[in-house]
């Protein structure tokens, strides 16, 4: 997302060119890497090349709607996963006012879910990666809500949080879980107009010195708790897609992040 409008073999010469040593690609931009119909083997091969490793595919969509189709397009999906080499696959729950709201429903469906993806996962090699959603309309907005389920299907070796510093904000979750986290997605919003509750995918841009969301802070909370994994920039603007020199903007953000890190350990 960092670089939406890259080819794959763009995207991971940028990689290497920035050093960095591990990306996530995804499943859902037009034209662009999975979903441009090239066979993942290929994918995980282009990598490899560049000495990148593929963290996860980003994601199947509506996971917690457990129906036959959706066990199919899981199993499809985890295949590509395991024919590029990636490590995890980022599950997305949904994003829909209204969805299931009946007495328990939601977290019912979210424990069959979790229940149908464990064996699909485990036969694959693959890590879930559950990223709650801050959204009020969403049917998974906190990250203790999916640990409870989680532990409820005995699950925690086979899924991990994703901790998304937007969606945590959005949420209003206090709770970190970093012991739980397997990936963080890291973005800014900058737009002093915009409140809290109504932040949306549009605001989302590279973490800087503007930023409202205090990802420098979330980081250290996490780093502070264990976490020892790797950020992953997840920025939505419609500008930072467009940008003309995205390695000079990525570049920035990187070294403000890894600045602010540096000081803490100063």
């Amino acid at each position: 997302m960092a670089a939406s409008r890259l080819g794959l073999a763009d995207f991971f010469a940028l990689a290497e060119r920035l050093g960095v040593g591990a990306v996530e690609i995804r499943n859902d931009l037009p034209g662009v890497a999975l979903a441009d119909g090239s066979p993942a083997s290929e994918a995980g091969a282009a990598a490899k090349a560049r000495g990148l490793r593929i963290l996860s595919i980003n994601a199947l969509q509506r996971f917690n709607e457990w129906t036959p189709a959706r066990e199919g397009e899981a199993r499809a999906l985890a295949r590509q996963a395991r024919e590029a080499g990636a490590e995890a696959l980022v599950l997305c729950p949904v994003n829909e006012a209204g969805w299931r709201e009946g007495d328990g429903e939601r977290q019912a469906a979210l424990r069959e879910a979790l229940a149908g993806l464990a064996p699909i996962l485990e036969e694959a090699g693959l890590v879930g990666l559950v990223e709650p959603l801050g959204f009020a309309e969403c049917s998974l907005r906190l990250k203790g809500e999916a640990v409870a389920a989680i532990d409820a299907v005995g699950g925690a070796e086979r899924f991990k949080l994703v901790h998304d510093t937007f969606h945590h904000v959005v949420a209003g979750e206090t709770a970190l879980f970093p012991e739980r986290t397997g990936l963080v997605h890291i973005s800014g919003v900058e737009d002093g107009a915009v409140p809290r509750e109504t932040m949306r995918d549009p605001h989302r841009v590279l973490v800087g010195p503007a930023d409202r969301l205090d990802n420098l802070g979330q980081i250290r909370a996490l780093v502070a708790g264990g976490y020892r994994g790797p950020l992953s920039f997840e920025p939505f603007a419609a500008e930072v897609a467009a940008s003309p020199d995205i390695a000079g903007d990525l570049a920035a953000s990187m070294e403000f992040v890894a600045a602010g890190l540096r000081a803490d350990a100063a």
